[in-house]
């Protein structure tokens, strides 16, 4: 699992494009904050939630198999519980790493996504991440 500063910003250093899996339309929503907040940094965001067909003005996938583009990062927005399949679907598509968000603990699919040879990020928030370690906030 990465967790020092030198590996969480080259990770975001080298990342072009970003799933948020378990975004939400809701503008009062940290996903959406957050996706709303790497996009205006240059990230490419990719939507990935069943029940919405867009947000940010981006189309939005119901699963990441079904993402046409290479994703780098699939950002987790989801019930720790609910982390394995996300893990799984992120492993099949050739994702680079994958990022749990703040409260979301599966040390389990973390396992699962390390033995696979994704990197791994847990209970850390991108935006958060991005602000102190990128522009010095």
């Amino acid at each position: 699992m990465l967790g020092t500063d030198i590996e969480l910003k080259q990770l975001l250093e080298s990342t072009r494009t970003i799933a948020v899996v378990g975004i939400s339309p809701k503008p009062e929503r940290a996903s959406h904050e957050v996706a709303l907040y790497l996009q205006h940094h240059g990230y490419t965001i990719i939507p990935v939630n069943p029940v919405c067909d867009e947000v940010l003005g981006l189309k939005c996938y119901p699963s990441l198999r079904e993402v046409p583009v290479k994703i780098d990062v699939v950002d987790v927005f989801r019930r720790s519980e609910e982390v394995m399949p996300v893990v799984e679907d992120a492993i099949a598509i050739g994702a680079r790493a994958v990022w749990l968000q703040l409260d979301v603990i599966a040390p389990e699919a973390i396992a699962r996504a390390e033995a696979a040879g994704l990197s791994t990020v847990m209970d850390r928030c991108t935006k958060i991440e991005h602000r102190r370690l990128l522009t010095g906030g």
